[in-house]
């Protein structure tokens, strides 16, 4: 996938007022909603849609842009490796159902999965730039996602740096994103924003903008590190912000919300989310991911019509 930076962020110094670029592209999107507005349209947006995308074959779908993901402290060579075996006994167990679109894992736990995993179309994403606060230096993060690429992930999950967004920094936030972009080169970088430290709905509008100026392939809502993780109210500024985007650019960003789903209903609810905002072009793996650990098992369940522990 090719990128380009309308404004590459922080990389041409002898522009006057490096403020100024990150306004100029701002100026170009409404970032100034209203939290009360944003949540009643996406109210009202799931009362009517989401009963008619409650069916077997949109289920079906929903998991098949699951990243399955383990991100505990207690994560070992041995746990992981049996989670990817899982994913590998998924394809005779289930042979007539798409796996999960990826497996996400620390950096230090890629090399186990490259080894174990032999099911087909099943990328290896790992979380990367200090994760999940991205409070490290920045050749720290630079070292880590390099050797989480070299040994074997496919796609790099990192976290904006916040602190530095909602003090104005708009440059370090956006150089650091485009470095990080640049070492993943052709591989998919998915930026999550953190949504619940940002407090407002212009706020998440502002941060999903410049990230993909500065080469997020997909945003991502959360760590689910936080007290609060992902919501549908996020979702509808991010996938607005998205569109809105493609419209300037000719760019297609992916979304994927992560955080806190852990049902049906709310996995239903993001995808009701993506199809009526950003319709069914994204309605894909490769623009569409939910990042979970017990909606895999919760929706195979449903799949299946008998409740099954099989992650």
């Amino acid at each position: 996938m090719e990128h380009v930076h309308d404004y590459d962020c922080g990389h041409d110094h002898e522009h006057e007022g490096m403020q100024s670029k990150y306004e100029l592209a701002l100026s170009k999107y409404n970032t100034h909603l209203h939290d009360d507005e944003v949540m009643t349209k996406v109210d009202l947006l799931i009362e009517k849609h989401l009963n008619e995308n409650n069916t077997m074959e949109v289920k079906k779908q929903l998991f098949h842009y699951i990243d399955l993901t383990t991100l505990k402290c207690t994560d070992t060579e041995e746990s992981v490796m049996k989670f990817t075996e899982k994913v590998n006994e998924f394809v005779d167990k289930y042979p007539d159902l798409d796996n999960v679109a990826a497996i996400c894992v620390y950096p230090n736990m890629a090399e186990i999965v490259q080894d174990t995993l032999e099911a087909d179309n099943v990328k290896i994403a790992c979380v990367s730039g200090g994760f999940p606060s991205s409070q490290t230096f920045m050749e720290v993060k630079v070292a880590e996602t390099a050797m989480a690429l070299h040994t074997g992930a496919e796609e790099i999950d990192i976290v904006m740096p916040v602190g530095k967004f909602l003090s104005g920094n708009y440059e370090e936030m956006c150089d650091e994103i485009a470095e990080l972009k640049d070492i993943c080169g052709e591989k998919p970088l998915k930026v999550i924003l953190e949504t619940g430290a940002l407090r407002t709905a212009s706020n998440i509008k502002k941060a999903a903008i410049l990230a993909m100026y500065s080469g997020a392939d997909f945003i991502k809502t959360s760590t689910g590190k936080e007290a609060i993780s992902a919501t549908p109210e996020a979702a509808l500024i991010m996938c607005e912000a998205i569109k809105e985007y493609y419209k300037e650019t000719g760019r297609k960003v992916g979304f994927k919300a992560a955080g806190g789903i852990d049902s049906v209903k709310k996995a239903l609810a993001y995808y009701t989310i993506v199809k009526e905002v950003l319709g069914e072009e994204w309605l894909n793996n490769e623009l569409f991911r939910i990042g979970a650990s017990r909606l895999a098992n919760q929706l195979l369940s449903d799949i299946v019509e008998e409740e099954t522990k099989f992650f």
